[in-house]
């Protein structure tokens, strides 16, 4: 370690690097969530309606399975893409996100 303190720059910058690929792990496990959560909740508000509609019980469960596949499907085709996300540095310690 000489005086001119070229290796705490690195070690500095690779620690946010860290932090923020972490963040963006864990943002992207909470969207994949609220998009499961809100699939069944949306079509089974759906079928539930219907159900009420045609004095049937049926409607409801079918509903939230046919969001839960919706849902399922989506997040596959948005981060189930091999490369979906490509990551850079942009030289100042941030981390940027490419979405295809």
């Amino acid at each position: 370690m000489g005086g001119d303190g070229k290796g705490a720059v690195p070690r500095r910058v690779n620690k946010v690097a860290e932090a923020e690929m972490r963040a963006l792990g864990l943002g992207t496990g909470w969207t994949v969530f609220s998009y499961m959560i809100s699939g069944l909740v949306a079509y089974g508000a759906i079928g539930w309606g219907i159900g009420k509609l045609v004095h049937a019980e049926w409607p409801f469960p079918v509903g939230m399975i046919l969001g839960l596949a919706i849902s399922v499907g989506y997040v596959i085709y948005r981060y189930g893409r091999q490369g979906s996300v490509e990551q850079s540095h942009d030289g100042q310690g941030r981390v940027k996100r490419n979405d295809r």
